[in-house]
């Protein structure tokens, strides 16, 4: 809400010595917090000046400029009387009345005004728009200054109110009367103690009835009020002050009639619409929209109404789109001499479905989807008819039509001493009382309860704790103390933390970096990654309001962040990138539906297991992509590009950091290639996969081919990982050596003959792998595998009986896990 000081000052008689910024610390501390002051925007000299001559010359480019001659006033003009200026548009002729910025003036944006040579002449000035000069307006139209308005020479600065200072106040929801300069005054005089002039503190004489208007559905309109004015002059300007007004609150001047109904939005908080009174056929009537029916609006567009759609009706159909915009077979012209000036109250929720159904927010949606005060309507149409007739002539109708009555707040009960055990300050019952009513909220003081009926406006103070906020802003939020809690001594990280520091360490020695991605996706990021239509990873948590309707719920696997993040950077030229990313997952759990409970009382264990039942399950998962070299080439010798294997190693190596045991089996899983993706199982479940990138999700990406990645469950790993990994025992003592090379099924996972000989004896210490062999030499459907065992007792050296026991167990292990020694 932009809020000229001014006009504020007019209202409410802030003691001279206020400063606008100790205005506006002081509104913030009132909970109007302040986004900006917006004071002077140019600097230097600009003027009114009438145009003398006017030339219009055809440029080469196709483009044609007006070459013109402007009286600027005597302190400014050449000798020859004027100055000559080029300018491209075309709305104003020979001697309009027009604003001038002269060389030395700087406009907004640090746009500095000199004498330059364009298209043949020396332009010694600029003839400005609104939107050069910061105003709200038309960018491609001159400023026409109406006659006897302004002089040539003024100050045109002044004339436009461009050095008059606006507070720019950020409006919280609850706080919808501050849309509006009476609710921001009425905040100004509360915070200052001091009176306020209400403007619409005004008598509505009523005699008979006005236009016939019937409201079929008082729940979306409960109340309805017009007023005719006839014999109005369209033709007259706005006042130079109301157009400033309106202009500095962030809208553009049009004409008399709309600039009125504004300027009483803005003054009141309480939107109006003005319809041609000649253009009405029959009686007003307030509906529900029918199936297929069409709406033109103000904005041109024609628009398909839905059912659920409020709008208001005369015998040909709709004619404006409820609480949002009027319609164009209605509108005000230049011809409008009879107008019918209308002000309802409408329901909020139907209102901001409607603004978001049409994409169509306006100024006076903002408003009433917010709320406004039900109890204006009438008073808001008198303001608008008198200043009709006030500047535009004619007279104002005797009958009035109210349909509807304003609902009723329900009064809210408090103990007086709950704004004192709220915020730790002292507050006597005088002082609760005190700050109540001076936010108009009438209050019965009955020994320690006070009974508060909030006034008209302020529909959202519904329990104590909105009446203990009101207190508070009076009283002053600094008054409340900062206790911050004692921190427990000697708890130190949990498990999980230890842990999660220990895989980015991990991580990090692996030399993949970092990155943070939107936890978004849709299902453009399923069909990119290969899911198949019955894939359980397409299933989501669908968000209310999603930032993008391509990603419109939360995702189940951190890969397609990934690789959003890996094409963006190779896409600025880096062709080695190596990434992580250690984020969370959701995954759906029931039908997703939480039940919604009051906020009079703490939910019951039964309540608050409900609702973690509906929340969807939130893994830890790791994943990794990596594209180009691993090692890089150099004079120390011949680099190699990332493959399979490493991402498989990576994953290893957190499980080995974590002392985890994971078994890798062969595997079949998008986004990977089917015959370069592993899987690991812990205890018997799937709870990660790496490999090498399918090449048809790399093509759908735009990547390079031989991507490798990898993605795990993280929390399957720390919840199965101690604290402290076991302490290693050392020995002294030699080591014997012994190879093996086994014959397997080639389907058979390596890891499985490893894990077999790994436990096969006491006295083998570890055991890896070194070779595979498929080949002519080896019967089809086989392949060969040579491990390396090394072997040694803790206290003693092996003797050649031992190591020989040893081996033959660990061949009997092979072979009951399927393998046959290769001799």
């Amino acid at each position: 809400m932009r809020v000229p000081v001014s006009w504020l000052r007019e209202l409410v008689a802030v003691p001279a010595d206020v400063t606008t910024e100790q205005l506006a610390a002081r509104l913030t501390a009132f909970d109007l917090k302040l986004e900006e002051i917006i004071g002077d925007s140019v600097v230097g000299p600009l003027v009114v000046g009438r145009v003398l001559t006017l030339e219009k010359e055809e440029q080469k480019n196709g483009k044609t400029i007006n070459w013109c001659r402007v009286d600027v006033g005597p302190d400014h003009n050449d000798a020859d009387g004027g100055r000559g200026i080029v300018c491209g548009a075309h709305n104003f002729v020979e001697g309009d009345l027009v604003i001038v910025s002269l060389p030395g003036a700087v406009l907004p944006g640090g746009f500095a005004i000199a004498a330059r040579k364009t298209y043949g002449h020396v332009s010694d000035g600029m003839i400005c728009s609104s939107a050069e000069l910061g105003l709200a307006g038309d960018a491609s139209g001159i400023i026409v200054v109406e006659p006897g308005t302004a002089e040539v020479g003024d100050d045109a600065i002044e004339l436009l109110g461009l050095g008059a200072e606006v507070l720019d106040l950020e409006v919280n929801p609850d706080r919808a009367y501050a849309l509006s300069m009476r609710g921001v005054a009425r905040d100004t005089a509360l915070a200052y103690g001091l009176d306020f002039t209400d403007p619409a503190d005004i008598e509505v004489p009523s005699k008979g009835t006005g236009y016939p208007i019937k409201v079929e559905d008082a729940e979306r309109c409960p109340v309805f009020t017009a007023r005719i004015v006839k014999g109005f002059d369209p033709t007259r300007p706005t006042p130079r002050w109301m157009a400033q007004r309106i202009e500095q609150a962030g809208m553009r001047s049009i004409s008399l009639a709309v600039d009125i109904t504004n300027y009483v939005m803005i003054e009141f908080g309480h939107p109006i619409h003005g319809y041609d009174l000649a253009k009405l056929k029959g009686d007003i009537v307030v509906r529900t929209a029918k199936k297929g029916e069409k709406l033109t609006t103000l904005d041109g567009v024609a628009r398909t109404l839905s059912v659920e759609d409020t709008v208001v009706c005369d015998d040909r159909g709709a004619i404006g789109l409820a609480g949002v915009m009027g319609g164009e077979d209605t509108e005000l012209s230049e011809t409008s001499t009879e107008v019918l000036v209308e002000a309802a109250h409408w329901n909020q929720v139907t209102t901001a479905r409607t603004v978001r159904r049409h994409k169509l927010p306006s100024e006076a949606s903002k408003r009433y989807e917010r709320g406004v005060d039900p109890e204006l309507p009438a008073r808001a149409t008198q303001r608008v008819a008198e200043l009709l007739v006030e500047h535009g002539g004619g007279t104002i109708d005797d009958g009035l039509t109210v349909v509807g009555k304003a609902p009723k707040l329900a009064s809210v009960t408090m103990s007086v001493e709950l704004p004192g055990r709220v915020s730790g300050v002292e507050i006597d019952a005088a002082t609760v009382v005190s700050a109540l009513e001076g936010n108009a909220i009438e209050v019965a003081l009955d020994h320690d309860t006070v009974t508060a009926t909030p006034p008209s406006w302020r529909f959202d103070i519904k329990d104590p704790y909105d009446l203990v906020e009101e207190v508070l802003r009076v009283v002053g939020y600094d008054k409340v103390p900062s206790v911050l809690p004692e921190a427990p001594a000697g708890r130190g990280l949990t498990t999980a933390q230890v842990i999660r520091r220990r895989v980015g360490m991990v991580l990090a020695g692996e030399g993949l970096i970092e990155v943070k991605t939107f936890p978004f996706a849709g299902s453009g990021d399923w069909d990119k990654l290969g899911f198949a239509a019955d894939d359980p990873r397409r299933t989501q948590v669908l968000l209310a309001n999603p930032l993008s309707a391509e990603e419109p719920g939360m995702t189940t696997t951190l890969l397609s962040g990934l690789f959003k993040a890996l094409v963006l950077n190779i896409g600025r030229g880096h062709t080695d990138v190596s990434i992580v990313e250690t984020g969370r997952v959701f995954i759906p759990r029931g039908d997703g539906k939480a039940p919604i409970y009051g906020v009079d009382a703490r939910p019951s264990d039964k309540q608050l297991n409900a609702l973690y039942d509906a929340l969807p399950a939130q893994p830890q998962h790791v994943a990794l992509l990596m594209s180009g070299a691993r090692e890089r080439g150099g004079w120390t010798g011949a680099g190699r590009a990332a493959t399979w294997s490493d991402a498989v190693a990576i994953v290893q190596h957190v499980a080995d950091a974590l002392h985890v045991d994971l078994a890798v089996e062969q595997a079949q899983q998008m986004p990977w290639h089917p015959g370069r993706c592993a899987a690991f199982t812990l205890d018997g479940t799937v709870i990660g996969h790496a490999g090498e990138i399918h090449p048809r999700v790399l093509k759908a990406y735009g990547l390079p081919p031989r991507v490798v990645g990898a993605e795990i469950d993280l929390d399957a790993l720390i919840a199965v990982a101690p604290r402290v990994g076991p302490r290693p025992d050392f020995s002294t003592f030699p080591v014997a050596k012994e190879d093996l090379a086994l014959t397997v099924d080639i389907d058979v996972p390596a890891s499985t003959i490893q894990h077999a000989l790994e436990g096969a004896s006491e006295l083998i210490e570890s055991v890896r792998l070194f070779d595979v062999y498929e080949g002519d030499q080896l019967p089809e459907g086989k392949k060969s595998l040579a491990f390396a065992l090394r072997l040694r007792a803790p206290d003693r050296t092996l003797a050649d009986d031992e190591i020989k026991s040893a081996r033959d167990a660990a061949i009997q292990a092979a072979a009951a896990a399927g393998a046959t020694l290769r001799t």
